[in-house]
């Protein structure tokens, strides 16, 4: 039943374009924002279509005629439709139970394309979620997709697969796929997902890393339900794909500390977080680099949140909406758990670890709130690299380095009216993580120098000459900025 299915969704034709076309932009762009009005009006003002139909039925969660559904899907019909359990029929009508939807993506791996079902979202609803809601292919997803460094051809562990969504990305290359869920409904949707879309996984039932003791993978990614939830709240609903049941930021600490035991050497794992912030942000930083005890770990933090402004974020993702009791009672529910640990701020973002053959040598931390560029997984596989050359070169063979300014790198130069000289001094990416750097007059000149002709050395030298600086104390001060700024993508090795 799933390849009829497969064929009448490629038939109609039910993909992002499609979906876009069969309602157009502006109600495609209202329904990024959960409002599906525009959608509904736009589709009762045009001729039907299979696409508009099957977008009606599945995305928007509206009724249809039953003989709309089943012109929509001929080869599936409707009573196949209805074993699958897509749907129901009710006195002649199609009553939707789940959501489908195309999903698309672009990376480091290509261009690819699956559908996806998942449970009903909050659009289709009316209303709050239950707790055992599988997710589609939300936000996040989309995040961890675009941070993930290659996952070449070995064997990946999706931990919490959900839906399967991080299972199907990885299947595109990797060798075997596992992926494991502690909800056996979700294990459930990813099946139905995976083979809808031809790909095989291997699906286990557990609890994080139970159902694949003793194993190792060349790659651990993992959307976990990290969201930080109230313990013992009366009213407070755990939601299962976003409440791994421990307390605080304890279920990302888990998947942290155990990762180093199912990782190969080199193996690399890599998930969202939220971490809790309890006293100055230099001790919150050493608390999660802390928890990748025997691993290189590079942490991206993408924000930082006061305990209002997360609780009202997750109360309202679980569809309580602002100004009602129920919103203002869960709301003050994360405020009271919060402040019973002294929580002053939460932090999000991205972590990536890896499993040195020897002793760990990279330990990072950074706060990049600004927006991103495209590729940024293959900046943080080329951060990765860029370290572990430099971990070999003391400064004095960093010197003798030939190095290039990376091409998507420019100079801002900021003046004060009428003045000569820059007051500001900045280097601009235009990809990866988009960082903006502020370096000084003879960092900037060693920077442009760097053209994949002489040592870094050399270049230092002949600026520190140029500028009446000593070799000696230039060399000292540019050498280390130039490490960050390998690490960070402006500069590249020849």
């Amino acid at each position: 039943m799933t390849a009829a299915l497969a064929q009448d969704l490629a038939a109609a034709p039910y993909t992002v374009e499609g979906l876009e076309e069969a309602w157009g932009r502006t109600a495609a762009d209202a329904l990024g924002r959960d409002d599906p009005e525009p959608a509904l009006a736009e589709l009762a003002r045009r001729a039907p279509s299979a696409a508009g139909v099957l977008g009606r039925l599945l995305v928007l969660g509206d009724p249809v005629d039953g003989s709309a559904a089943a012109a929509a899907l001929p080869r599936l019909g409707l009573d196949g439709a209805e074993a699958l359990g897509l749907l129901r029929v009710e006195d002649g009508r199609a009553i939707p139970l789940v959501d489908v939807r195309p999903y698309a993506l672009a990376d480091e791996s290509g261009v690819a394309s699956w559908w996806i079902v998942s449970d009903q979202g909050e659009v289709a609803l009316g209303g709050e979620l239950p707790e055992e809601h599988v997710l589609g292919a939300g936000a996040a997803s989309s995040t961890l997709a675009q941070v993930l460094v290659p996952t070449g051809d070995g064997v990946v562990l999706d931990l919490g697969t959900g839906s399967g969504v991080q299972a199907l990305m990885a299947a595109r290359t990797a060798g075997r796929v596992v992926a494991t869920d502690v909800s056996a409904r979700a294990l459930r949707f990813a099946a139905l997902n995976a083979e809808l879309n031809g790909v095989h996984l291997d699906l286990r039932e557990g609890s994080l890393y139970e159902p694949v003791a003793g194993e190792r993978f060349d790659r651990i990614v993992t959307n976990p339900p990290f969201v930080i939830t109230p313990r013992g709240a009366d009213g407070v609903p755990a939601y299962t794909y976003r409440d791994g049941g421990f307390a605080g930021d304890g279920l990302v600490e888990a998947v942290v500390r155990g990762a180093r035991d199912h990782l190969t050497d080199g193996g690399i794992a890599q998930l969202l977080g939220n971490w809790e912030v309890t006293g100055d942000q230099v001790a919150a930083r050493d608390r999660v680099l802390g928890w990748a005890d025997g691993l290189d770990v590079w942490v991206v933090q993408r924000d930082l949140l006061d305990p209002a402004q997360y609780a009202e974020t997750w109360v309202r993702d679980g569809g309580a909406q602002p100004g009602t009791r129920r919103f203002r009672a869960l709301v003050r529910a994360w405020l009271d758990d919060f402040a019973a640990r002294g929580v002053t701020a939460v932090g999000a973002g991205y972590v990536t670890l890896r499993r040195p053959s020897g002793a760990p040598t990279l330990r990072r931390f950074e706060h990049l709130e600004s927006p991103v560029g495209s590729g940024v997984g293959a900046a943080i596989a080329a951060g990765l690299a860029a370290h572990d050359r430099l971990a070999a070169l003391d400064d004095a063979r960093l010197a003798g380095q030939v190095l290039a300014v990376a091409p998507d790198v420019t100079e801002h130069r900021h003046y004060w009216p009428g003045d000569a000289d820059p007051t500001v001094l900045e280097l601009r990416q235009g990809t990866g993580f988009a960082r903006t750097r502020r370096v000084d007059t003879v960092t900037a000149a060693v920077v442009g120098a760097c053209d994949g002709e002489l040592p870094v050395g050399r270049l230092v030298a002949a600026v520190a000459e140029l500028l009446d600086a000593d070799p000696g104390t230039t060399t000292a001060a540019v050498l280390p900025v130039v490490r960050e700024l390998l690490v960070e993508g402006f500069l590249t090795f020849r």
